[in-house]
């Protein structure tokens, strides 16, 4: 039977790679050019390893080679530009690359190795050291452009300086995967939600992505054409990855494996990388009950990399996006209650539920009631891995911007609702009372995701290849 958390493949960033140094040298020193390629070669190799679709430029050794290597990224749509500042170049050779491609830019500039052998070194070979020599000048030059940009400096194995252009390349994957996303918007906001209602033109302005408006009779027909055989196996994919609580209703799994089998088509056939949703509905018709089957395949969906978040909660299931680019998992979450005994913040949420970052197996139970909603069914409880982890929430301001918002803290043990919920124990180490306030006034809405581990200081880099703000709590 096919495992029904096997993960979608993530999108990798396309990274656009450019090697130069100043043509000048090649016919004085005929040895520097081939210990540059190689060392370029080495950055190609260790960006592969890393998950990047390496779009290679190849050296660019004057203005004219500039304009060349310029036209191949632009046309590939490159997610970062990477200057590899091998040995000394002038700023012209960079510049127009920088203008023309609409992507962020990383320098880099890596000696061969931590030192040179200087009883042993002559001219050519000291030129292969001096890749920090343009930086200066390329960033003076940059920052009288108006070009933004950020710069590594190391040698070719050093893992330190391989940590911080991590970093950089885990952020263009963040950019990558929104720049191509499309998410899905199905029914109609909760009603009187405010803070939810969002402006669906900034998220494809600001990110590049796309929302495609759904209605649920796109899921209802495709539901209806689930066969008997489709929904047995979703049973027992249920019953496989969930412990099912005696209150589950056989009816109730079966509509729910049903419901879900036909996700899986409105997924396939709108090739949606995430969905927000929400039905009110009305004495039980068949699209409150649509609405109300949605939590298993919403959370099996979440577990495999396209994360589902109910309420019509556009911008959390963005951000469980996000989260799901950084490996991070990202479960759809709200404030329920604080521990001010245990110094601990209560955070979950009824619906769908990222089960691959479960502390244990989840748990399915029946509810006859969904607090605040219509309908009835299974719904899905487990608390988050305990360890470090990262709250991440997308603000919409007055200004109409978008900005990301995190906090840090860690789950911890300890007693928890039993009620089909979602619940985590979050210590933000100071008093949760002063935790919220602080919290509540950076923007964020009342849903975010909760990620594994800490993830600020990425989200934040993230944040600055999108040209968006970062407020860290």
């Amino acid at each position: 039977m096919p495992d029904p958390l096997a993960p979608v493949a993530l999108r990798q960033p396309k990274v656009g790679l450019v090697a130069g140094g100043l043509g000048a040298y090649w016919p004085q020193f005929p040895g520097l050019l081939p210990e540059l390629t190689r060392c370029n070669d080495y950055v190609v190799r260790r960006f592969e390893e890393l998950d990047c679709q390496v779009v290679n430029a190849g050296f660019v050794s004057d203005p004219l080679e500039a304009q060349r290597a310029a036209e191949e990224l632009r046309v590939a749509g490159v997610d970062l530009v990477v200057f590899n500042l091998t040995t000394y170049l002038t700023s012209s050779q960079v510049l127009p690359i920088a203008q023309q491609v609409d992507a962020p830019v990383l320098i880099i500039d890596l000696q061969p190795t931590k030192k040179m052998d200087h009883a042993n070194f002559g001219t050519g070979e000291w030129l292969a050291y001096c890749g920090q020599c343009p930086l200066p000048e390329v960033s003076n030059v940059f920052r009288r452009a108006g070009v933004d940009f950020r710069s590594v400096t190391g040698y070719l194995e050093s893992e330190r300086a391989w940590g911080r252009i991590e970093h950089w390349l885990r952020a263009a994957r963040v950019r990558a995967v929104l720049r191509r996303a499309r998410h899905g918007l199905m029914g109609h906001l909760y009603p009187g939600m405010l803070d939810v209602s969002t402006d669906m033109t900034l998220v494809s302005a600001q990110f590049g992505s796309h929302v495609e408006v759904l209605e649920f009779d796109d899921l209802r027909v495709r539901v209806n054409a689930a066969t008997a055989e489709q929904v047995a196996r979703r049973v027992a994919d249920a019953k496989a990855v969930f412990t099912l609580d005696e209150s589950v209703n056989p009816e109730d799994l079966e509509w729910a494996a049903k419901v879900s089998v036909g996700l899986d088509a409105l997924v396939a056939d709108f090739g949606l990388d995430s969905l927000a949703y929400y039905h009110r509905g009305l004495e039980g018709e068949l699209h409150e009950r649509l609405g109300a089957g949605m939590i298993l395949g919403a959370s099996l969906w979440t577990a495999r990399g396209v994360p589902m978040a109910g309420e019509y909660e556009l911008r959390t299931s963005v951000a469980q996006l996000v989260a799901q680019a950084l490996g991070a998992g990202g479960s759809f979450t709200e404030l329920q209650a604080l521990n001010f005994e245990d110094g601990v913040v209560e955070m979950g949420h009824d619906g769908p539920a990222h089960l691959a970052i479960s502390a244990r197996r989840p748990l399915l139970r029946g509810l006859g009631v969904y607090h605040g909603k219509r309908g009835y069914g299974v719904s899905v409880e487990f608390d988050v891995k305990h360890g470090p982890v990262t709250l991440l929430s997308l603000a919409q301001d007055r200004g109409g911007h978008l900005a990301f918002v995190t906090a840090q803290g860690e789950v911890v043990s300890g007693p928890l609702l039993e009620i089909g919920n979602t619940t985590s124990r979050v210590d933000f180490g100071r008093d949760p009372g002063e935790w919220v306030d602080d919290w509540a006034a950076t923007g964020t809405g009342h849903h975010w995701a909760l990620c594994l581990g800490h993830q600020a200081d990425t989200i934040e880099a993230a944040a600055q290849l999108l040209g968006i703000e970062h407020r860290k709590v």
